[in-house]
């Protein structure tokens, strides 16, 4: 799939099918993830896995803002190092390439970041140097939405040319 395209056409997912998702997609995602930059090259960020539905399941109890996971055909957790400057940053740069190298394979995925941190840490092991910083699910959308392309503003009404609130000088990307 052109990246272009992946981006214009990628909505949030999250209702999800109860088709499996191979484990060599669920690589790739991962591997995506680990081939993405982080600050410095440190490679702060750690991942976990979650497949089994009763992982999951934790996963969403622990969530404030995202039990709609349970019904996804896995998840991955993203922990960062807080004393590394942009963690938060890094955080959202590998969440966007895991969904983006899913969207590849048809698989759709949903974030949310809002967490009962300690029990979340309890759950799943996680080392005090590290905090939950997001979670995605992902699975085949329940509702189909291949091709749809996302309703956004004109790229004239946000960007701009040397300063704020002057046009941009060149052609709009359609």
């Amino acid at each position: 799939m052109d990246t272009i395209d992946a981006i214009a056409t990628k909505l949030e997912t999250r209702q999800f099918d109860q088709k499996k998702v191979p484990d060599e997609v669920k690589m790739k995602v991962l591997e995506s993830a680990r081939l993405t930059g982080s600050s410095n090259n440190t490679q702060h960020w750690r991942f976990i896995l979650l497949e089994d539905p009763q992982s999951v399941g934790r996963l969403a109890d622990d969530s404030t803002t995202g039990p709609w996971v349970r019904g996804a055909n896995f998840a991955v957790l993203i922990l960062t190092d807080p004393k590394v400057n942009g963690h938060m940053i890094d955080a959202g740069r590998a969440l966007q390439d895991m969904q983006l190298a899913a969207w590849n394979y048809g698989v759709g995925s949903g974030i949310f970041t809002g967490f009962n941190q300690e029990k979340l840490k309890q759950d799943f092991a996680i080392p005090p140097n590290l905090v939950p910083t997001a979670a995605l699910g992902f699975g085949y959308a329940a509702v189909k939405k291949t091709g749809k392309r996302k309703e956004r503003k004109p790229l004239e009404q946000i960007a701009y040319s040397g300063k704020y609130g002057q046009p941009l000088k060149m052609a709009a990307a359609k």
